[in-house]
């Protein structure tokens, strides 16, 4: 696309390549394809009942948990493939350290939009029994406006305003236009705090509804 369009939608064919390298780095630290977190099977089990009553907030410690997993994918899943692409095909690698830190900063932030909508994705077994059929539009969505598919700078008109709105946006989107130099620092890293505390603000109200109202499977 880019050698047909050269500087398509502002960015070069170095811009283009390690936009999919950083991409596919987010894939495990942020579940992008959805799950990693273990409330759906619970809440199955019945086990969801003795975490209720627990002194720790099932919120706060199941973040704990998704972020300790994020920090190993990271790791171990990130890294590796993102120096592997930087020695076969090259990379773009900023030099200016505050761009590290406002993609830093981005990366941090996105863990927890990608956490606050998954955990409303498993919360949501509660009332429907059955998380499948919410996944799979889980993951279109996060496919499709995250920006893991395709830039969403791409997106044409209307789409595209809408596309850049959204929660998903914040994922992966932004944190690899602040790595690119793309976006502005302070205006993107605001809309990605306001994401996630609405979505962590959300799941705090599903949190306090489960405990008036717990339906487990088989009784």
């Amino acid at each position: 696309m880019w050698q047909a369009r050269p500087g398509l939608a502002g960015y070069d064919v170095a811009d283009a390549i390690t936009f999919c390298f950083i991409t596919q780095a987010f894939i495990g630290p942020m579940q992008l394809f959805g799950g990693g977190l273990s409330i759906p099977e619970r809440i199955r089990s019945g086990d969801i009942a003795l975490d209720l009553v627990r002194p720790a907030s099932l919120q706060l410690w199941t973040l704990a948990e998704d972020l300790g997993r994020g920090a190993y994918l990271f790791i171990v899943r990130s890294i590796p493939p993102m120096l592997l692409g930087a020695a076969l095909f090259g990379i773009v690698l900023p030099t200016d350290p505050g761009r590290w830190l406002a993609f830093l900063a981005g990366f941090a932030i996105a863990l927890l939009v990608s956490f606050g909508w998954r955990y409303l994705v498993a919360l949501s077994v509660c009332w429907l029994l059955d998380d499948r059929g919410v996944a799979v539009l889980s993951l279109v969505l996060t496919t499709f406006f995250s920006g893991m598919m395709l830039p969403l700078r791409i997106f044409p008109g209307w789409l595209g305003d809408l596309a850049g709105a959204l929660p998903w946006a914040a994922m992966v989107q932004l944190p690899t236009d602040l790595y690119l130099g793309k976006a502005p620092v302070l205006d993107t890293l605001a809309f990605q705090a306001f994401w996630a505390v609405v979505l962590l603000g959300l799941g705090m109200l599903g949190t306090r509804a489960i405990r008036h109202k717990v339906v487990i499977q088989g009784g």
